[in-house]
């Protein structure tokens, strides 16, 4: 989320502070939603705060304000334009349900960025701008001014970046950078021709059947898929396009093709380079460069901590960095003992069709159990709201994965549909306190809802029956 970028080392001169021997209780280095939950949680149990902050630009020179990746680029404006492109949606939606409209809706882009970009920026606030150096073992951090700032604990929430594929010719000078198929739906939802090159599979990390789904729906939607294709290099055309060049790993043939714009969405890297944290001696994973962490947020450095997406083993997620770093802010200030729970976090990908999920895919599931030790419920459903509007409700489907015997506690629960993360949001509690299918099919639903079908779901995969959903 924040980026760092070294300068020479200041003076390291004692100062008075707040306690008499510090300048601050907490210096939090990164001022995204993390970084400034934790600092404000601090300051209102009246600890002294001080927040450090700079976000290096990206190769675009693109640079923005406080609030992190969530705010500023990631979340917040990702969900703003999916909404705009579910809008387009609803406008082919409102013919079938008597609305008369002109035959030809067009979209303006200009003023969908202008109007996002405003948003944006009423969420920025001011923190300390920092070009950070390191920290020396007396935790002083020399600023932007020179200016050295004396501290009792250190929590590091920079979060991580987008990488690019420097490796390929032309990625970074003629490359932008962001979310896959998030992306990918919204621009197809507004009218734009968007294709996807996938190397391997989608969504690596979740539910795979679930993944399946979604980038079905979206072929369908109109985004275009080009997989197993790895791409060789990218060059600026006379016209202004960029042509890219692909070799598909199955046949081994190359393609090329011209675009107006290529996004990279490679995964990211955590930021810590720049903070000198090797002259430290804090743990870092040589595979990932993310910081090993212990149960508490601790680093292997007394009083420095680190959470979020710089944490090795944490979801990258805004919500669990929020939440972990006022619970971290309550000990460090000695009003909590509370620890993080990473368990049942929900989560949703906002793709044109919804899919949101709480807790473990069925493939981690069964790698745990044994197939002979787990329970698959599910069900292909189809939203009211389709029915009028004859839209395909074909990868509309719900799973609800169990322990096999007693009570069946709930592991994990996956939907794919509209306002599926509402949906996920609400159940993920019940699998917070411990959920059985028992308790699932003893909870009356509200119809007619989505939600509802996944308190009604009640055929197995074991079964082999049609899991399409009949009737209302």
């Amino acid at each position: 989320m924040r980026g760092f970028s070294p300068r020479t080392s200041a003076s390291h001169s004692p100062k008075t502070g707040l306690s008499g021997k510090y300048d601050y209780d907490l210096v939090v280095i990164g001022g995204g939603s993390g970084g400034l939950a934790c600092s404000k949680e601090a300051a209102q149990l009246g600890q002294k705060v001080a927040v450090l902050d700079y976000v290096e630009p990206s190769a675009k020179g693109t640079k923005w304000g406080l609030g992190g990746t969530c705010v500023n680029v990631g979340c917040i404006p990702k969900k703003l334009m999916h909404q705009a492109a579910l809008l387009g949606t609803a406008v082919k939606d409102a013919k079938m349900y008597g609305w008369q409209l002109p035959e030809t809706v067009r979209h303006d882009w200009t003023t969908l960025a202008e109007a996002v970009q405003n948003h944006v920026r009423s969420l920025n606030w001011v923190a300390f701008p920092c070009f950070f150096f390191y920290i020396d073992k007396h935790f002083t951090c020399p600023s932007l001014l020179q200016t050295v700032l004396t501290t009792k604990n250190v929590v590091i929430a920079t979060g991580g970046r987008p990488k690019h594929p420097t490796h390929i010719p032309g990625a970074v000078e003629h490359g932008i950078t962001n979310v896959a198929l998030e992306c990918a739906g919204f621009l197809t939802g507004i009218g734009l021709d968007t294709t996807v090159m996938v190397r391997s599979v989608a969504l690596r990390g979740f539910d795979q059947q679930m993944a399946g789904l979604v980038t079905d729906y979206m072929e369908a939607y109109g985004t275009r898929f080009l997989w197993r294709s790895v791409p060789t290099k990218v060059e600026k055309l006379s016209s202004g396009g960029l042509q890219v060049t692909w070799t598909d790993v199955q046949t081994g043939s190359e393609h090329k093709d011209a675009y107006d714009s290529v996004l990279w969405a490679v995964g990211r890297a955590p930021e810590t380079k720049a903070l000198g944290l090797d002259q430290l001696g804090v743990q870092l994973n040589k595979d990932t460069g993310k910081i090993v962490v212990g149960a508490d947020e601790a680093t292997s450095v007394p009083n420095v901590y680190a959470f979020g997406d710089i944490s090795e083993g944490r979801p990258e997620l805004t919500p669990t960095a929020i939440r972990a770093g006022k619970l971290l802010a309550r000990r460090l200030a000695g009003q909590s003992g509370e620890l993080m729970n990473y368990d049942n976090v929900a989560t949703t990908v906002f793709t044109p069709l919804e899919y949101g999920c709480v807790g473990l895919s069925e493939e981690e599931v069964v790698r745990r159990q044994g197939e002979d030790g787990v329970e698959v419920y599910h069900a292909f459903y189809k939203p009211l709201e389709f029915t009028v509007a004859g839209r395909d409700a074909s990868q509309c489907y719900i799973k609800v994965i169990c322990e096999r015997g007693g009570d069946q506690k709930i592991l994990g629960l996956h939907l794919i549909g509209p306002n599926a993360g509402e949906v996920i949001q609400g159940f993920s509690m019940g699998l917070q306190c411990g959920a059985t299918y028992t308790q699932l099919l003893q909870t009356v639903g509200i119809h007619p809802t989505c939600a509802e079908e996944v308190v009604k779901i009640h055929i197995t995969k074991r079964s082999g029956l049609d899991p399409t959903v009949t009737g209302c």
